[in-house]
């Protein structure tokens, strides 16, 4: 698209100003702020930072949860020539140092306390961050800081400045290019320092239209904004293809009020990452364990005629006329209830990334008459390279190229793309730029893929993950570890995984068991625990872990290729794997290199021979205080299979 995020901003508050923009919701109650408004406040927002002395191709950090006044400020900062920087609101003070240092980030804008400290605990090792503003006052009464104040007063500074000159801003929007820095996003960094992508305002809207395109969006869409604004995918949903469509984006009052606030805005278009799908499932499946038999049995027949007739039934196939009568009183007692539950009575279109989703998971939710369906980018490609088309979407596939997308295959098996999507470059690291693009334009992912005969592109793994098994029985046979992780997380009492192989003559991985969804299953069995650590080593707990190896262990064994990836040995860790802990990132992505060495002693136990192991495992606690967490894991063996020999 040949325009800018502000002239887009100005596009719609002249065509459709008294149209709403953003909704949030603040003391239980939807407030609306129209295009009209919004252009204001980004208008007042842009002033002041002019006044505060924010330059042209300078880079304004951005910490805090979806709010309107922090999506103003990234407006305001590109209507000025500046580049709006999205940092993890969860991060901790020590992981915002290396990003804001690298893109020497004089001033920031913040959402309330919590950020304003961790801004604070940042500029004792980076001084040069002066100016922090922020939005949300509340406890911030006694502080005295130098360079700390209220966004309500970067308003007010900049509502006079436009005031006295109100052709201002208009002017400084005009001057915007296509081609001009839009936006930088931070990499989660898994094997070392985050990489900051710059992406121009023309990749990021050109991938945005492209999208909206393809699933025919409108003015009309509902969107509700509660996933991190720092990681792409939120950015493109609700802020880029936001302004693309001009739909309205609605902002949760708090993580801790999502579930409520999407009931309540019923989204007609929704993204999520298959935890999310499987936390909002794992929820259903525990609240009808513990219903009547009368309802329970209800929702299982139901259900049953749901897998049979939904799938196709969103596929657009023909069916009998007993099997829409079926469907249709399913979709009146448990499926259009359900629906409302989950807050997806409106969804038009709902899409899952990130991860692999279990094809048990994506079936449940076509299957009840949500449209869900996958897609496959990532930050450097601005989100959209493959998109699933209505009427043939498939759970091991990731969509076929969109508009303006090539893909072709190295010969190591690795997906190349080409678009205009792609990133401009990483910032100030022109070593990493050189090793993902090429002279002509193509995109290493580092994944490993195929195009199916449909055309269709299937994920296998990370290229760089791929290994071997080295002696033993499958000596030479691929290990795929993220598509066995992928496997056993498809499996609600599993949480997380990690897989080893490569190298050695067998698969071992560690686990970690989904407490909720494990709980409530001790609970209805009437197995006490006490805490996380005493129910992951419980021997009922060990022999659900092993029948969910064993189980996918089997259905490796289907495929010739990844036969030999299928696990002999297991362990249950004593601890949930915590970004805090830097065992994941912030985007939950598993730093496998890392894990091996916090955790060699388990490795060694695994490969050993041995049936457990002591280990003791430094924390850290939300408040900051560290700890340990001392326990002795049993360690498991579990049953392989032999490949099946698939008929010529």
């Amino acid at each position: 698209m040949d325009t800018t995020f502000p002239q887009l901003l100005l596009k719609h508050a002249a065509e459709r100003p008294g149209a709403p923009a953003m909704r949030e919701k603040e003391f239980g109650i939807w407030q609306t702020l129209t295009w009209r408004d919004l252009a204001t406040m980004v208008e007042h927002a842009a002033c002041g930072l002019h006044l505060a002395g924010l330059q042209r191709g300078e880079h304004l950090a951005v910490v805090g949860a979806n709010r309107p006044r922090l999506y103003a400020c990234m407006l305001a900062a590109q209507a000025l020539g500046a580049i709006p920087v999205p940092l993890y609101q969860d991060a901790v003070a020590a992981e915002c140092v290396f990003p804001m240092s690298n893109a020497e980030v004089r001033m920031c804008v913040v959402e309330d306390q919590e950020q304003v400290d961790k801004m604070l605990e940042v500029r004792s090792q980076y001084p040069a961050l002066t100016q922090i503003w922020y939005d949300d006052p509340r406890g911030l009464r006694n502080y005295s800081d130098s360079g700390l104040a209220g966004l309500a007063e970067l308003l007010e500074l900049g509502k006079a400045r436009a005031a006295q000159d109100s052709g201002f801003f208009k002017a400084r929007v005009a001057e915007g290019r296509p081609d001009d820095v839009g936006a930088m996003f931070f990499t989660s960094g898994t094997t070392g320092n985050p990489k900051g992508v710059v992406h121009t305002h023309r990749s990021l809207l050109n991938r945005a239209k492209a999208g909206a395109d393809f699933d025919k969006l409108t003015a009309d869409e509902d969107v509700l904004a509660y996933l991190p604004p720092a990681w792409i995918g939120q950015n493109i949903f609700s802020y880029s293809q936001w302004l693309a469509c001009g739909y309205v984006v609605n902002c949760p009052e708090s993580a801790a009020t999502v579930t409520i606030d999407l009931k309540e805005i019923g989204p007609t278009y929704y993204f999520a990452p298959p935890r999310v799908f499987e936390g909002l499932l794992t929820s259903v499946m525990i609240r009808m364990e513990d219903a009547g038999r009368i309802k329970r049995t209800m929702f299982h027949r139901f259900m049953d005629v749901a897998r049979r007739v939904g799938p196709a039934r969103m596929d657009g196939k023909p069916l009998s006329l007993s099997d829409r009568l079926l469907y249709a009183l399913g979709n009146l007692c448990v499926y259009g209830p359900l629906r409302n539950t989950l807050g997806f009575s409106r969804v038009r279109v709902a899409y899952t990334a990130g991860e692999a989703i279990g094809p048990d998971l994506f079936t449940f939710y076509r299957a009840i008459g949500i449209n869900l369906k996958q897609l496959y980018g990532s930050t450097e490609t601005a989100v959209f390279v493959c998109l699933q088309p209505d009427h043939a979407v498939r759970a091991d596939t990731v969509g076929v190229p969109i508009e303006g997308v090539e893909i072709k295959v190295a010969e190591n098996g690795e997906i190349l793309v080409r678009s205009a999507g792609l990133l401009k470059g990483y910032y100030k690291n022109q070593k990493a730029t050189d090793e993902v693009l090429t002279a002509d334009g193509w995109y290493h992912t580092s994944d490993a893929g195929f195009l199916d005969a449909s055309g269709q592109l299937k994920i296998i793994d990370r290229v760089k993950d791929v290994g071997r098994i080295a002696g033993g029985a499958n000596d030479g046979a691929m290990f795929a570890p993220k598509y066995v992780e992928n496997k056993l997380k498809f499996f609600p009492y599993i949480k997380e995984a990690v897989a080893y192989g490569d190298g050695r003559a067998s698969v071992a991985v560690m686990l970690n068991i989904d407490f909720e969804a494990v709980g409530n299953w001790a609970e209805r069995r009437n197995l006490p625990y006490a805490g996380y650590t005493d129910l992951a080593q419980k021997p009922e707990v060990y022999e659900l872990m092993r029948e969910c190896v064993e189980k996918v262990n089997a259905d490796l064994a289907q495929d010739a290729m990844l036969a030999g990836s299928q696990a002999s040995r297991f362990l249950v860790l004593h601890k949930e794997l915590d970004a805090d802990d830097n065992e994941l990132t912030r985007t939950n992505k598993v730093r496998r290199g890392f894990i091996a060495e916090k955790y060699a002693v388990l490795i060694a136990a695994l490969y050993g021979g041995k049936t457990e192991q002591y280990i003791e495992t430094q924390v850290k606690f939300e408040d900051g205080r560290t700890g340990s967490i001392s326990a002795t894991l049993r360690i498991g063996d579990a049953k392989t299979f032999a490949p099946v020999q698939k008929a010529a």
